[in-house]
């Protein structure tokens, strides 16, 4: 796929990909639900970890309102199900670790595409906001799903519902997100993190997420069981010999992702 609203590139085992509709405050088309969907998983069969950044000032200030000339001829459902579930899914299963730094505005849908990533790094003025209210719709893209489970009932109710500015602190303190970084030491912070993740044991790092998620509806004897199966398949790779040999001869690990 040629892209055109997006940028994507690879180095040394770390995806960036960049949405580049910085004139549209990267707000998500058609082509670019695409684009995206596309991306992450090329990263997913080709990458050991993947960023996700905005250009300009905003991450992604949601649905592109002039991406359809009447809002009456507009199929919503058909719009989820069959351009921002792809999008979503394509996040949220990745098999490698996904960050989401959000450099400015994360508006509706673009808030929730953030969310959708294993860790999100802000910068200090970035914001989070549900403005779906204020179009007389609901938080969608995953948005009822995330915040709930992250900053809680009622916080996620209040957002919903009266649509302000979450400020990046704010939502870092409430748990909605990893980390709210100054703004000059944002794009500093986020390639740090991407190239740790992507120089480090990339099963162990899906073994995580896979248990993570499988928690949130798991019993303690169905956890349990699946800690000890993913723990199995990560004392037989490569990656765990090295781990330990590089603990006992005190130096720094060279894992090679397998």
């Amino acid at each position: 796929m040629i892209y055109e609203t997006i940028t994507y590139e690879i180095t040394d085992g770390l995806a960036v990909l960049t949405l580049n509709r910085p004139d549209k405050m990267n707000a998500l088309n058609t082509q670019m639900r695409a684009e995206i969907a596309h991306a992450v998983t090329t990263a997913g069969n080709t990458a050991r970890a993947l960023v996700i950044v905005g250009e300009g000032r905003a991450f992604c200030s949601g649905q592109d309102l002039g991406d359809r000339a009447n809002a009456d001829e507009v199929d919503l459902e058909r719009t989820l199900k069959d351009e921002y579930e792809p999008l979503l899914r394509a996040i949220y299963d990745a098999p490698i670790p996904v960050i989401c730094a959000v450099n400015g505005a994360a508006a509706g849908a673009g808030a929730n595409i953030a969310l959708a990533a294993d860790v999100v790094i802000a910068k200090e003025s970035a914001y989070f906001m549900q403005a779906f209210s204020r179009i007389g719709l609901i938080p969608d893209a995953g948005g009822t799903y995330w915040m709930p489970r992250t900053m809680g009932f009622a916080k996620a109710m209040g957002a919903a519902l009266f649509a302000e500015k979450l400020p990046a602190k704010e939502a870092a303190e409430l748990g909605l997100i990893w980390e709210c970084v100054a703004n000059d030491e944002f794009e500093a912070a986020w390639k740090a993190r991407g190239e740790y993740l992507a120089k480090g044991p990339t099963m162990s790092f899906a073994n995580i997420k896979k248990a993570m998620r499988a928690s949130l509806t798991n019993s303690l004897e169905e956890q349990l069981a699946l800690e000890a199966h993913l723990q199995g398949e990560c004392g037989r790779s490569r990656d765990f010999k090295e781990g330990v040999l590089a603990f006992l001869e005190k130096r720094k690990p060279q894992y090679e992702g397998r």
